[in-house]
């Protein structure tokens, strides 16, 4: 099969082109970058589409960035592509920032990418990964953080800044490119730094991927198939692991996700891994956060148990909590703030209220309580509204505070109930309680409920409080 049909084929398998897409094309000046400009630029009649191109000097080899640029520049005006191009000092940043240079430069230009995309009003970005790189991804992954989604090697497509990103050489080895642009008679730009053992993906291009190559020549082709197969069979798990995910974990709000840790061990371990990479993909941007081993293991180690308290820190000051048999996952820092500082009205009209620790609070009249409003986890709580009006409020703790608990003559310090109830010491500033109008606490949510509540309905109770 020629170069030209396996891309051609490989981009309506992956349907990554549709009629009209305003395509950008990032473009080094290195070989796999200007053929695949060229290739669209040469095709962009059958495919109805538009060709930009954009390119980035980092500012880092002097004099030969600046004829890398001057480079693309020419093969752009000569073929009819307007270019976007900018310099950005990356020395500069690395001076200010003293972080891993790849991971600087990658940032910023993919900041720039960005900035193109929606000044152009783009709708696809372009780069020139191909099955090299498929191959040298899969190995660095399976020698550093080997997780089922970083097993799968680079995308053909993926979301990008809202617009899409795709890669259609994916399918196609670094010698093709060659050859390729070698038979169009075009020439390109060689980075001296490729050829440096400085960076991991370098060392595995010259010294892991040669000896691979030499036990079989096609093994590049067998890691493109392997890991395609891989994103398929995930594909249909996560399908699997969505549907799981909205009815297993709820969300407060965008910083606070919990669970029943039984629900989520009813769950096969194939999905109980996608659906904690569901839970970080809404916690995390940083792809390297999201496909962390370490950070899957420890979560999934969390619900092992029901029993006891356990904490764990995640990154970003994320707090991953296992308590009275549920795994909460919040910010951190976040929560004494909002608990502090928010007086939560609790009503009949309101329906269900979500606190900052997961619990769910309704209050009904007693009349109006249905089936469809108690759970299998739901505690019921009855009380006389003529004696604790609505509506209710959910605070968090303040200095000397007290409750009344029944068959009790005083009312009992909460700092005393929080230490009685093995209540965490780091929790209990934030612990949510239940007042009343008059700024009475009358329940510690979750732990204990003042005098004003029973189990079982008396003759004058006409109220209900749910909790779930």
């Amino acid at each position: 099969m020629s170069f030209e049909l396996k891309i051609k084929t490989f981009i309506e398998k992956e349907q990554l082109l549709q009629q009209g897409d305003h395509l950008l094309i990032a473009v080094s000046g290195g070989v796999d970058s200007m053929a695949l400009l060229h290739y669209f630029v040469q095709t962009k009649e059958h495919w109805n589409i538009r060709v930009e191109a954009v390119h980035v000097d980092h500012m880092l080899r002097g004099e030969a960035s600046a004829e890398d640029r001057a480079f693309v520049q020419k093969y752009c005006d000569d073929n009819g592509v307007y270019l976007h191009a900018t310099a950005i000092s990356i020395p500069t940043i690395l001076a200010k920032e003293n972080g891993n240079i790849q991971l600087i430069c990658r940032r910023e230009r993919y900041r720039y990418f960005k900035e193109v995309l929606y000044e152009t009003n783009a709708n696809k970005l372009v780069t020139a990964h191909h099955a090299d790189d498929q191959l040298e991804s899969v190995l660095m992954a399976l020698t550093k953080n080997a997780t089922m989604n970083s097993m799968q090697g680079i995308r053909p497509q993926r979301n990008f800044e809202g617009k899409t990103l795709i890669r259609p050489f994916l399918t196609v080895t670094k010698t093709e490119i060659g050859e390729y642009l070698l038979r169009k008679g075009l020439n390109y730009r060689e980075d001296a730094s490729n050829s440096k053992d400085t960076y991991v993906r370098n060392r595995f291009r010259h010294h892991v991927v040669p000896l691979l190559e030499a036990e079989n020549p096609r093994v590049t082709e067998q890691v493109t198939h392997f890991t395609s197969q891989l994103q398929e069979d995930n594909a249909f798990l996560m399908t699997l692991a969505q549907d799981v995910f909205s009815k297993t974990i709820t969300r407060s709000n965008e910083n606070t996700y919990s669970m029943e840790i039984e629900a989520f061990q009813l769950v096969p371990l194939a999905l109980q891994r996608r659906l904690i990479l569901i839970l970080l993909n809404y916690l995390y941007k940083d792809s390297n956060t999201i496909q962390s081993y370490a950070l899957l293991t420890s979560i999934l180690k969390l619900c092992d148990t029901t029993a006891g308290y356990a904490e764990i820190h995640l990154p970003e000051d994320f707090l991953a909590v296992r308590r009275y048999g549920k795994l909460i996952i919040r910010k951190n820092s976040s929560t004494e703030d909002h608990a502090s500082s928010e007086k939560i009205i609790i009503s009949a009209a309101n329906g269900w209220t979500t606190l900052m620790n997961g619990e769910r609070l309704c209050v009904v009249k007693l009349h109006d309580l249905s089936s469809e409003l108690i759970t299998d986890t739901a505690q019921l709580f009855y009380f006389n509204a003529s004696k604790l009006h609505l509506p209710l409020y959910i605070r968090a703790r303040k200095d000397g505070d007290r409750m009344l608990l029944k068959g009790m003559d005083q009312p009992k310090r909460l700092s005393r109930l929080f230490i009685d109830e093995k209540i965490p010491l780091n929790e209990r500033n934030s612990w949510p309680l239940l007042i009343s109008q008059s700024d009475e606490v009358v329940a510690v949510i979750g732990v204990r409920m003042g005098m004003f509540f029973s189990t079982t309905p008396q003759p004058n109770d006409d109220t209900v409080l749910i909790v779930d």
